[in-house]
């Protein structure tokens, strides 16, 4: 199992999206990247910042940042820990978390619209992932 938000545990996502053929065809002609923030709350003491370059329907990179001005990405997605692990586990729906600003989107909120099954695929990755939460 890898730590939720570590670079283990992004090189296993990244592998799980890159396999899978329902994101690939959903996502052909995406182009974008984001900054996925888990911002301090509960068990998260800091900022946690994960890159990640996603293109027509397949996971170029993942990586966790420790330097905000190594990318410049389309889109920032930020949100406490508590709202990512319910999105991850399909507790919450990630499109109802940006429209409740349960989380917050900085980006073309059109284009990730256009793109709803994708990011519906995306979660489905995430619960391919062996992921040890932190709580």
């Amino acid at each position: 199992m890898a730590k939720f938000f570590s670079q283990e545990w992004c090189d296993l996502y990244k592998e799980e999206i890159n396999k899978s053929p329902d994101y690939e065809e959903s996502a052909k002609t995406w182009e974008g990247d984001f900054f996925f923030i888990m911002t301090v709350g509960g068990p998260v003491t800091e900022d946690g910042y994960l890159y990640m370059d996603l293109f027509h329907g397949k996971c170029r990179s993942c990586e966790v940042v420790t330097d905000k001005t190594k990318f410049k990405p389309a889109f920032l997605i930020s949100a406490p820990y508590g709202v990512w692990k319910k999105i991850a586990t399909k507790q919450l729906d990630f499109i109802k978390a940006l429209v409740t600003k349960q989380a917050s989107l900085k980006g073309d909120m059109a284009k990730i619209m256009r793109y709803v099954k994708a990011s519906n695929e995306l979660v489905n990755c995430v619960l391919r992932v062996p992921t040890d939460w932190f709580d």
